[in-house]
């Protein structure tokens, strides 16, 4: 098997390396706007559930830039993910529903439409990065969505974080235009997506995987196909019903370090030199002890996470009392207006002044 690939964190060389970064869009096989593709050789890690995954090598073509890139959804992923695309040489037409969050991009170089549709038609893949299952499916398949502007040789790749269901919708409905379908949910928040260190779980179409593979290594640092559209959907999930576990149970440390006495910060150096250590208690703790909460993945997205989670573990009859105590939890703090902070702001609602 071989796997499109891209040079190593070019993206974030100097202006004239960025010229050769241009590689990173690939010219598009027949089937995908008449042009050859390149690939390069690697051998994929297999996994017992027929998952593959493949990270960047320092393997490089150059090849002219020729793919259009869309990109759909311009918030606190969207956004960096998009800049990522545009500064690494593709040429990338962008659309918000908002368009004010477009102009930076604008002035990056990016090109403009004014509907999901035309940006679809004008381009060769488009990337979707929504907010929840129902702007998803508004924006790939309602009125003037990006289906009306799809067909053979084109691709459309959601990067979204929904249920299996919701992918399974949008992708018989693009796949009916001829276009081809990949479900790319992404682990990672905002730093990540600036960084281009998001790890991409990709689903669907393998032959737009490969087209679609050296923009994810752009945009991530590692990416896994795992077969069928719907398996995607569900590792996301299980993967943020395992975050927002987590933070709410190392809110309740913090909290409970405080109220006998000794030093949160202590707490927080101990975690992270021990095993159970991970990158987020180091860099959300210190904010937490403040009561700061500067928004990386709002806590709103992290309890739709928890709730669609908690949805497909009762599909399979799986018990998963800890994450519904979570998402009840982060329920509380939404219900006390802190939807729109960072979902480590969580430990608000284990705070006195909330439980009364």
């Amino acid at each position: 098997m071989s796997f499109l690939v891209k040079t190593t964190n070019c993206h974030h060389l100097s202006s004239t390396a960025m010229a050769l970064c241009s590689s990173f869009c690939p010219h598009l096989p027949n089937h995908f706007g008449g042009r050859p593709a390149y690939s390069f050789p690697t051998k994929p890690l297999s996994f017992s559930f027929k998952a593959f995954s493949s990270q960047a090598s320092n393997a490089s073509s150059k090849d002219e830039l020729t793919t259009r890139v869309g990109f759909l959804g311009l918030g606190i992923m969207g956004s960096p993910m998009a800049q990522n695309l545009i500064k690494s040489g593709c040429d990338v037409t962008v659309w918000n529903r908002t368009k004010s969050k477009c102009d930076p991009l604008i002035s990056l170089g990016a090109k403009y439409k004014p509907s999901p549709e035309e940006v679809a038609a004008s381009c060769d893949v488009t990337f979707a990065m929504l907010a929840d299952p129902e702007s998803a499916v508004d924006v790939a398949l309602g009125k003037h969505g990006a289906a009306n502007g799809l067909n053979s040789g084109k691709g459309y790749v959601d990067v979204s974080t929904v249920d299996g269901a919701t992918s399974k919708l949008i992708s018989g409905h693009i796949k009916s235009t001829g276009a081809s379908f990949l479900e790319a949910p992404v682990s990672g928040s905002k730093k990540p997506a600036e960084d281009g260190q998001l790890i991409f779980l990709a689903a669907g179409d393998k032959s737009l995987y490969q087209i679609a593979a050296p923009l994810l290594d752009v945009m991530g640092k590692s990416r896994f196909y795992l077969g069928d559209v719907g398996n995607g959907a569900a590792m996301k999930l299980v993967v943020n019903m395992i975050m927002g576990s987590m933070m709410a149970s190392f809110s309740e440390g913090l909290l409970l370090t405080e109220k006998i006495g000794l030093d949160q910060k202590v707490l927080v150096e101990v975690v992270s030199q021990g095993a159970i250590s991970a990158p987020m208690y180091s860099v959300k703790g210190p904010s937490m002890i403040q009561s700061l909460y500067p928004t990386a993945f709002p806590l709103k997205h992290q309890q739709k996470d928890l709730r669609l989670a908690l949805g497909l573990a009762e599909s399979v009859s799986q018990s998963t009392p800890i994450a519904a105590a979570a998402n009840e939890l982060y329920k509380v703090a939404k219900s006390h207006g802190l939807s729109d902070e960072d979902f480590s702001a969580v430990i608000e609602a284990l705070k006195p002044k909330l439980q009364q």
